[in-house]
């Protein structure tokens, strides 16, 4: 599923949505799991900007590189030549690394074209791949923001925990 070029959400109130998240977290007696690459580590200083987040975030993995994701996630080489680091299967293969390479039940993974340069006629700037593993489920969906790097990056902080936290409140 694809938004065609989403704005960038001028109010992105990334705390208060990380402070519903480890709400969720907590009363599930969860840890959480970031597995990004666009955002180099975004989604986890978001969430260990909140005190005692400890609690319930558990890693990140900032996995820029395709031999990052590889030798950190353990998403196999020949996915990503066969697809592209951004593509469905690489998200995917992010999410469930992440939770297989940690104590964690949810996770999020991220991987996209931030720009201002690298998009192409597929996957313009803005593109990005999300997956969620959350309780063994796992979901993808692709998205395309507009602005500059960093309101593409911001966009993809936002929507990635904003998803994670609805996906964890679902019975």
């Amino acid at each position: 599923m694809i938004d065609p070029a989403a704005p960038a959400p001028a109010d992105l109130d990334i705390p208060a949505l990380v402070l519903r998240m480890a709400d969720l977290l907590q009363q599930r007696h969860w840890m959480m799991a970031a597995a990004e690459s666009c955002t180099g580590g975004l989604i986890a200083g978001a969430c260990t900007d909140l005190a005692g987040s400890s609690a319930w975030f558990e890693r990140g993995f900032v996995t820029y590189s395709n031999e990052a994701k590889s030798e950190m996630l353990g998403v196999d080489a020949a996915l990503i030549a066969a697809h592209g680091a951004v593509s469905e299967p690489v998200a995917r293969a992010m999410a469930e690394g992440a939770v297989a390479r940690s104590q964690a039940r949810a996770a999020v993974a991220v991987t996209g074209v931030a720009g201002p340069t690298g998009g192409s006629p597929e996957k313009p700037v803005g593109t990005v791949w999300f997956g969620w593993s959350v309780d063994g489920a796992v979901r993808t969906e692709r998205r395309r923001f507009e602005g500059d790097r960093a309101a593409v990056r911001q966009a993809t902080v936002h929507y990635a925990l904003q998803t994670l936290a609805s996906l964890v409140e679902q019975p």
